[in-house]
């Protein structure tokens, strides 16, 4: 089943009166990009994060929110170590902009790591389980999301692919007619000819003759581009309905569609047959800007 790249997902989980909420949005991107925006307590679990995303998703620019809230009134301690740091870090940035350092405690406690919960280091682990349940649920939302995208893709690619077949059976009927009318187009040429011999001029020869009919034959000649251009079809059908990913199959697939459309268009010395492949090459765009948008 086709899944779309863009979808979203939010789920919370709470335990002893902590609670996570993770968010998780998906947009289009050619690979599998997963970006994380953690608490500072948390930012270690992003690699953890991006893994558990990975056994889920296979494509797509990926960005994952968290937020942690704890209980109020839990007893807090300085950690002397950071706030030494941050002292220690910020005479050397005065001393190197030849200014004075100026700054008092309320400023020193409200910096990254100095002020922390008594209960901080017995929480960590529960705050890492909290946060890849809620991320679990996220994922779960987000695929039911891209899942009910992906129904709406495969509808619009198949009826695309069906309307494409229609205008392949159009060229087929279509082309008998042109090599017809080419061939009738040559013989006035050759009556053109031989009326100049009788004025004076140099008949054709039969190996002229022979080269003109072959060179138009070769011109006109479109049937190994339908039937290349059935078989894409078929692919397209068994690619949409498969199980598989099918995004970066349904690339390939869709350029090779150019590639026999375009190849149709050189060879269409009509303006009917033209017209089709104008019409032709307008759905495989059609095709192309939903095929990136799957997974």
């Amino acid at each position: 089943m086709l899944r779309s790249m863009t979808g979203f997902g939010a789920a919370a989980a709470t335990a002893g009166g902590a609670e996570a909420r993770v968010e998780i949005r998906s947009v289009n991107h050619r690979h599998l990009q997963v970006k994380s925006r953690l608490p500072q307590s948390l930012a270690h679990m992003e690699s953890q994060l991006e893994a558990l995303v990975r056994t889920k998703l296979s494509r797509g620019s990926v960005t994952i929110s968290v937020d942690v809230e704890r209980p109020r009134g839990t007893a807090a301690r300085i950690d002397a170590k950071a706030l030494r740091a941050w002292c220690e870090e910020i005479a050397r940035a005065s001393k190197a902009a030849g200014l004075e350092a100026e700054y008092g405690l309320d400023t020193l406690l409200g910096l990254p790591g100095v002020l922390a919960s008594n209960a901080d280091d017995d929480r960590s682990e529960a705050d890492e389980a909290l946060v890849l349940g809620a991320l679990t649920g996220a994922l779960e939302g987000l695929d039911s999301m891209r899942m009910r995208e992906g129904k709406a893709l495969a509808a619009d690619l198949r009826k695309n692919g069906k309307t494409i077949h229609g205008i392949v059976k159009k060229l087929e009927k279509r082309m008998p007619v042109v090599v017809k009318e080419q061939h009738a187009a040559l013989k006035k040429r050759l009556a053109e000819l031989l009326d100049g011999t009788a004025k004076g001029g140099r008949a054709p020869s039969d190996q002229d003759l022979a080269r003109e009919v072959a060179l138009l034959a070769d011109r006109m000649d479109v049937s190994e581009e339908l039937t290349r251009l059935a078989s894409h079809l078929a692919q397209l059908e068994a690619l949409v309905t498969g199980a598989a990913p099918a995004g970066r199959p349904l690339d390939f697939l869709v350029q090779e569609f150019f590639r026999e459309a375009n190849t149709i268009g050189s060879k269409c010395n009509d303006a009917e047959a033209s017209h089709l492949v104008v019409e032709l090459k307008t759905l495989v765009e059609r095709l192309r800007e939903q095929v990136q948008n799957v997974e």
